[in-house]
């Protein structure tokens, strides 16, 4: 099954900025809790358009990310029909290959998947994601040299790879569903555009 798809993507953790865990270092606290967005601009599953639809995943890890299975909860856009679920539930499960499938292969265990509202919004370097009233997060990207953004390339663990990453910092980050609750302000954020296919 062909597929392809491109947007901008956000994600917001528990780290102090910059987080290490992208390095493949141990994160700056015991676990790794994570919010990630993903707004599809364009994209396809075969004859199923997913354009405009958005996407989320609650990640949480016991220390480091690379040396202990992921918790995760998937979220898809209750706009979606239901081959337009389906498809969504197939790219990012990790069912179809691409850059979801190599992030899948660090998740133990998926708690909970399903259709949920979410919004997701871009305004200048600010960013915001919102799921019903499981979570609501707000990031921003940090000022760098001579009023710049700062931006990362290359980085060995990369939810967006061959994008700089612009880095940031929550405004705030709150998250409450299957027994995972999460209130955070002023910690790492990364965001970019993406472009996945399979």
């Amino acid at each position: 099954m062909s597929w392809k798809m491109s947007g901008t993507y956000v994600e917001s953790c528990n780290c102090e900025t910059a987080c290490p865990c992208v390095f493949l270092s141990p994160p700056t606290e015991d676990e790794c809790t994570l919010l990630v967005g993903w707004h599809i601009d364009e994209g396809h599953l075969d004859g199923i358009t997913l354009d405009g639809l958005n996407v989320s995943l609650a990640v949480q890890v016991d220390g480091h990310m690379m040396e202990n299975k992921w918790n995760v909860a998937l979220y898809l856009d209750d706009r979606a029909n239901d081959q337009q679920i389906d498809a969504l539930g197939k790219i990012f499960g990790g069912q179809l290959g691409g850059v979801p499938a190599a992030l899948g292969e660090h998740i133990g265990a998926v708690v909970g998947a399903g259709p949920a509202p979410i919004s997701f919004e871009v305004d200048g370097s600010d960013v915001s994601l919102k799921i019903g009233e499981i979570a609501s997060m707000k990031v921003s990207a940090i000022e760098g040299q001579n009023g710049g953004r700062v931006e990362i390339v290359g980085q060995p663990l990369a939810i967006a790879p061959g994008n700089p990453g612009v880095v940031g910092r929550s405004e705030y980050l709150t998250y409450n569903d299957h027994g995972m609750t999460w209130e955070l302000t002023g910690k790492n954020s990364f965001s970019s555009p993406f472009q996945y296919s399979g």
